[in-house]
């Protein structure tokens, strides 16, 4: 059947001809003949509806049946028009459906709503009914979930596709080579990058050669697929003369050539590696593009030198190296001759160090040119050069994370090439001294300032009016205070503010909460001295809010929650606050919840629900009562759940076991009763933390706790739990790992969570290194039997308590396994038996505490344990004797010391076991001897040529030492003589 543009065509020529002949009357009843034909055609197309063929509608509903739609997305896709559908468009003259647009309207991203994303994408199936549209030629299904599916291998069908988005779509597995026979493609997306959400797998491909075959493909998107090895991906781009922008980010890239036969790549523009594995020097092949305007190899395992070929690149205008740690030696001079460059980042790599080392390549075209430059953590030192004032198109500078250190010149302020400056970040440096408004004067479209971690001191007047209109800004440790400053009241667009630590001792003004706090969606006032009431705070936009470790008192007002819609993160411990927990807290939105260390009372609120998204809780250090309310397992996300140091009571709630997902239960210092539920053992299996020391538990522990394969640190002290210590726990996984390699704490953004863990005798709080911790307390409770020889198994315990039980037994001489003990106390059980001489071994021990036991004889000396000089350490065992106690032992001939030896031959292991070293060295040096010289001598009895030529040159070798000492004796003698 001819299409309506066919008939068109035809209709044209006639009018031409008919033109000639026909007045303006005649053309327009032949334009109204060209419509009633086109009318006719679609009526034998099946479809007499204006806009819309019927097998593409019916194509479009069978579509639309596979799918889940929950927020009702498709409503529209009802009625005989399908080209006025929700994401549908027709193409004019024919009417055919062209393009597909059903990309989720709510996108997630680091600042996105993820409920929100949630709710609004599409799922279910992608039916093969989507083949009816013969004529598509744009399909974007992005930002939807399909629940990990496989692109399916007909979408290789649709001929005349120039454009395909299935980013970030929820699909997944191997991606079908058949998309290879799309040989009008121009546009590509297959990003795939939600890696956090459950449903969604990753792409992979395992050999990238079917997009040799999209002869047309000018964008191809691939960041976040998973290249197999030999996947042939810079052959196929190779072959590719159209390719302009090629996007392949954390694919796991491991290798790339160096050099290729033929660089095919005449189009390319924008080239991105970045976030992968390459360890090779840079291919040399990069720099014969020469329309390249775009090189990202961030954060690789690049090697070598940045290659002075790199010149060639004339057009470039993006280049950034940052993050390849092996890439070393000077900055070329060739790069400052790049002078279109606009964007420059070489931070974390190993280049020259001292910043006045860079004054004579800071030359060259590029100053005219280059708007960022980002060279933080590149352990830079020396002082700011003035040659920075050189850049005069400077717009971003960031040095943060260096060793810049002494103080920021005035004249900076002056510096006519930083009129331009829109984002400054010094942050963590050395820097000291004092600024004052002169060091800002020029700086009239800064937008970002990052001066956190120094020593500066902002000496600004409280009527000074800035030039600028910041948007960030980060002054953490630097000296502010005493007062608030009034010239944050004139920074309007301000939406970021950490002010932490500034040394703030006052009441906060009332023009902070009325208009200042209105428009923030960042605060942190942390760590000051702010006294006065918290406010009933209002804010549509905030999203962190950092109160911690100050001095604001009163109750919290009971609609903070509904007065936040868009709130986080909120951290309002170490305060003066009182009152009961809100139940507007259980409102849906809160991420991290930290009201710990206040003066809270009442009940925990009892209305949480599956909405959720809380993922940590913090209520500890208050006065809270009651019991655990069953509501808090039912948040779906909850992985830390801190309720320590308060009165709670009951026993441990059957709910726990809801709480599936949890990395940290810590539930010490309260008043529990009962057993520890088996479920624990059972459901908790991702517990890195489990803290219930300091109730009134009692029975056995369960055994089943050793599932939990994640968990390092095990503090169950001071309860009343009886039995004996489970072998099994000798199976935590997580523990026989050196140094905490689990990463189930939460740390997430700007909180990091704090634990208590006691250790060599006193209470630590831990934060940023509770990764480092792996530990386990059974101490001050009832336990009975022998220390399980197990345990030895777990070799990577820092601190191990089983003081004040009733053990028995000896101390194993397995114990010596634990090389990363630093901690160890066994005091008051009834253990007996030797000290165990392997224990010198281990050597990172820096507390011991092994008094009130039965032990007896010699206390052995030798590394870590001759630096216990205090005789407490061994108190209340009155068979022991030898250093550091007075009580010698009876056959010691010599002085007990450090540096004693010799001693009770029976006490004295250590000695036969290095006797027992000795042996067996001399041994082995035996047999070694004895098969070096078979090896030699053997060959010699079996082949008589080797025998001959053998004794011959022994018969040379002896002849010339017999001539040379003959000679040289005579020498001597006559020397003698004429003495």
């Amino acid at each position: 059947m001819e299409s309506c543009s066919d008939k068109y065509k035809e209709i044209h020529l006639l009018h031409l001809t008919a033109a000639k002949f026909m007045d303006l009357k005649g053309t327009q009843l032949l334009l109204l003949f060209f419509a009633f034909l086109c009318s006719q055609v679609r009526k034998l197309n099946g479809d007499s509806i204006p806009g819309c063929m019927l097998i593409e509608r019916n194509a479009l509903l069978g579509f639309k049946a596979g799918l889940k739609d929950p927020t009702n997305r498709l409503s529209s896709w009802v009625g005989h028009d399908c080209c006025t559908w929700e994401g549908v468009a027709c193409d004019n003259p024919t009417g055919h459906v062209v393009k597909l647009d059903l990309q989720n309207p709510h996108q997630f991203s680091d600042t996105g709503d993820l409920l929100l994303y949630n709710k609004w994408s599409l799922g279910g199936e992608l039916r093969p009914s989507l083949l009816g549209l013969k004529h598509l030629n744009y399909l974007d299904l992005s930002m939807n979930n399909f629940g990990g599916v496989r692109i399916p291998e007909f979408v290789g069908s649709f001929r005349q596709l120039k454009y395909l988005n299935l980013s970030n779509a929820g699909l997944g597995g191997l991606i079908p080579h058949q998309l290879g026979n799309l040989s009008s493609l121009q546009y590509l997306d297959l990003v795939n990058e939600l890696y956090f959400i459950d449903s969604v797998r990753e792409f992979s491909i395992d050999n990238a050669l079917w997009i040799s075959h999209l002869s047309s493909l000018r964008y191809l998107n691939m960041t976040g697929v998973k290249f197999r090895d030999s996947a042939h991906w810079l052959q196929a781009l190779n072959m590719l003369p159209s390719i302009a922008e090629v996007r392949l980010s954390d694919c796991d890239i491991k290798a790339i050539p160096v050099s290729l036969p033929h660089v095919n790549f005449t189009s390319l523009s924008v080239l991105d590696l970045s976030s992968n594995f390459i360890n090779s020097t840079m291919p040399g092949w990069l720099f014969n593009i020469s329309r390249l305007e775009h090189l990202d190899l961030r954060f690789n395992d690049i090697r070598g030198i940045i290659p002075p070929a790199i010149k060639n690149l004339a057009s470039l205008n993006f280049l950034d190296l940052s993050g390849n740690q092996f890439l070393e030696g000077k900055i070329p001079g060739a790069l400052w001759g790049l002078c279109k460059l606009q964007h420059l980042g070489l931070s974390r790599i190993n280049i020259s160090k001292n910043l006045h080392e860079l004054d004579e390549v800071f030359t060259g075209c590029i100053k005219n040119s280059l708007e960022t430059l980002h060279m933080w953590d590149t352990q830079l030192s020396g002082y700011l050069p003035d040659l920075l004032g050189d850049f005069r198109m400077l717009k971003s500078l960031d040095l943060s994370s260096n060793s810049i250190s002494g103080s920021l010149p005035a004249s900076i302020g002056r510096l006519a090439g930083l009129a331009e400056l829109v984002s400054l970040d010094l942050s963590s440096n050395s820097l000291e001294g004092v600024m004052s408004e002169e060091h800002f004067a020029n700086f009239t479209k800064l937008n970002f300032l990052g001066l956190s971690g120094n020593q500066l001191i902002l000496n600004l007047t409280s009527d000074w009016i800035p030039p600028f209109q910041l948007q960030t800004l980060y002054i953490s440790s630097c000296k502010l205070g005493p007062q608030f400053p009034a010239w944050l009241g004139t920074q309007e667009n301000i939406h970021s503010l950490d002010s932490s630590g500034n040394g703030i001792s006052c009441t906060l003004p009332d023009w902070f909460w009325r208009s200042f706090f209105q428009h923030i969606d960042y605060l942190d006032i942390s760590s000051n001295g702010i006294t006065g009431a918290l406010p009933n705070f209002y804010s549509s936009t905030i999203q962190i809010l950092d109160l911690s470790n100050n001095s604001f008192s009163a109750v919290i007002h009971p609609g903070i929650g509904k007065s936040m819609p868009h709130l986080k993160f909120l951290l309002l411990s170490a305060n003066n606050l009182s009152g009961e927990i809100p139940l507007s807290f259980c409102q849906p939105d809160f991420w991290v919840l930290d009201l710990s260390k206040n003066h809270l009372l009442g009940e925990l609120p009892n209305c949480w629900n599956h909405s959720s998204p809380i993922t940590v809780m913090d209520f500890s250090s208050n006065s809270l009562s009651g019991s655990i309310p069953p509501s808090i397992c039912q948040i779906p996300y909850l992985e830390s759940l801190h309720l320590s140091n308060n009165n709670l009571s009951g026993e441990l709630p059957l709910s726990l076991k809801s709480c599936v997902n949890l990395c940290t239960l810590d539930l010490g210092q309260n008043a529990f009763i009962g057993t520890i539920p088996t479920g624990i053992g059972e459901s908790l299996l991702s517990l890195s933390i489990l803290r219930l020391r300091s109730n009134k538990l009692v029975g056995n522990i369960p055994p089943n706790l050793s599932r939990l394969s994640a968990l390092q640190i095990l503090d169950l002290a001071n309860n009343n739990l009886s039995g004996t210590i489970p072998s099994s726990f000798g199976n935590f996984t997580a523990m026989k790992v050196l140094r905490g390699t689990n990463g189930n704490i939460s740390d997430y953004m700007n909180y990091n969570e704090n634990l208590q863990v006691t250790m060599k005798g006193s209470d630590n709080e831990f934060s940023t290194f509770i990764l480092l911790v792996i530990a386990m307390d059974l101490s001050g409770n009832n336990l009975s039997g022998k220390i399980p020889e197990e345990l030895a198994n777990l070799f990577g315990l820092v601190s191990l308590n089983l003081s004040g039980n009733h053990l028995t037994g000896e101390i194993t001489k397995k114990i010596s396994a634990l090389r990363q003990l630093q901690s160890l106390d066994l005091s008051r059980n009834n253990l007996y038996g030797r000290i165990p001489s392997s224990m010198i071994a281990l050597t990172f021990l820096s507390y011991l505490n092994l008094s009130y036991n039965n032990l007896s004889g010699k206390i052995p000396l030798g590394n870590q344990l001759q630096t216990f000089i205090d005789p407490s350490i061994y108190a209340g065992n009155p068979g022991l004797c030898g250093f550091p106690l007075a009580q010698k032992c009876k056959d010691d001939k010599t002085n007990q010391g450090p540096n004693a030896v010799g001693g009770d031959k029976q006490n004295d292991n250590a000695m036969d076991e290095e006797a027992s070293e000795i042996e067996r060295l001399y041994m082995s040096m035996g047999l070694g001897f004895a098969v070096g010289l078979w090896a030699v001598f053997g060959p010699l009895l079996f082949n008589r040529k080797w025998t001959e030529a053998y004794f011959r040159l022994i018969d040379q070798v002896y002849d010339m030492v017999y001539v040379t000492l003959a000679v040289t004796f005579n020498r001597f003698k006559e020397h003698n003589a004429a003495a």
